[in-house]
């Protein structure tokens, strides 16, 4: 297998980041990834990754961490790239930065009806918490285009 390069999210690779989440089926009408984006580079940039193979995006990664536990969002492998070891690869990456923070436990939301992501965290180490998660949205982010983003 070729190198993959881990790097820091650049503001000129939203494009491919955004093709890589609607290849991967993580681009929701609730939100706009575009503003997900723009907020996490505002927020901590240093925490988005991505990988990339011959200078191709292949990969994406935004971790959290708000002082006591650190987050796993938008994990992305392009689908004809997966089977790799490339997204461990990038979530080992994800977890050493959030350790070499003072992160001593890293959670992650997924739907329960993605049996291989949950198969593919279980084999990364990541246990089921008995917990539930609740949420309240304070505003939409629907973006006014986002049939143009979502290819529809």
């Amino acid at each position: 297998m070729q190198h993959l390069n881990i790097r820091t999210y650049l503001p000129e690779d939203q494009l491919d980041v955004i093709t890589l989440w609607q290849e991967c089926g993580l681009i929701v009408p609730w939100n706009n990834p575009e503003t997900d984006i723009a907020a996490k580079h505002l927020d901590s940039p240093e925490l988005f990754f991505v990988g990339e193979l011959q200078d191709a995006l292949i990969a994406s990664c935004m971790a959290g961490y708000d002082g006591h536990r650190g987050w796993i969002y938008f994990l992305a492998v392009k689908p004809d790239c997966r089977h790799r070891a490339i997204a461990s690869k990038i979530l080992a990456h994800a977890e050493s930065t959030l350790a070499a923070l003072g992160c001593r436990k890293v959670e992650l939301m997924i739907r329960n009806a993605n049996k291989g992501i949950i198969t593919f965290y279980e084999k990364n180490d990541y246990k089921p918490e008995p917990v539930m998660v609740l949420s309240k949205r304070l505003f939409e982010d629907v973006p006014h285009n986002y049939r143009t983003i979502c290819g529809e």
